[in-house]
């Protein structure tokens, strides 16, 4: 778990969000600077990942990188890779959908609230270290420590609400 970082005084977090190639390159350079390999594998596996247009499972994952490479990908081996991909900032976790999305600014630490749609399951991220940060606080006041905020809320996004 990493430690608390107090948050900034501003509500928004501001930076600059990567896509595509931009966001492959971000990422690798990220996992190299932590000190981490990029293979061929954690590059399939994060191409994977980043071309979901929604939060994809270990198991979609899978089956991508499978049919990519003309041969079956076990699921534990995907799953290893997530779980290094977010420890290491390059993804995220949407706990209720048992899911991962990438993220889109992978040198930028911070936590994030998701806006899940329950009709086409997209997944949007917001941030709010206001938000986070009180929620954080909160928890350290009740005398937990090591605190990692979940917050996710559901709904419907603008698209689906105005079918």
């Amino acid at each position: 778990m990493r430690a608390y970082i107090p948050r900034m005084a501003s509500h928004a977090h501001h930076h600059h969000e990567h896509s595509g190639e931009s966001l492959v390159d971000a990422a690798r350079r990220a996992l190299v600077d932590a000190g981490e390999q990029w293979t061929d594998m954690r590059a399939e596996v994060f191409g994977a990942l980043a071309a979901q247009p929604r939060p994809a499972s270990a198991y979609d994952i899978a089956e991508h990188v499978s049919k990519e490479r003309g041969k079956r990908v076990a699921a534990n081996s995907v799953y290893r890779i997530l779980d290094l991909f977010v420890a290491s900032n390059l993804a995220r976790r949407v706990e209720s959908a048992n899911a991962y999305v990438a993220n889109p600014h992978p040198g930028c630490r911070h936590d994030c609230i998701f806006l899940i749609c329950d009709s086409c399951g997209r997944a949007t991220h917001i941030d709010d270290d206001r938000l986070t940060g009180a929620l954080v606080d909160a928890a350290h006041r009740a005398g937990f420590a090591d605190i990692r905020p979940v917050v996710e809320l559901r709904g419907l996004c603008a698209s689906c609400s105005d079918s």
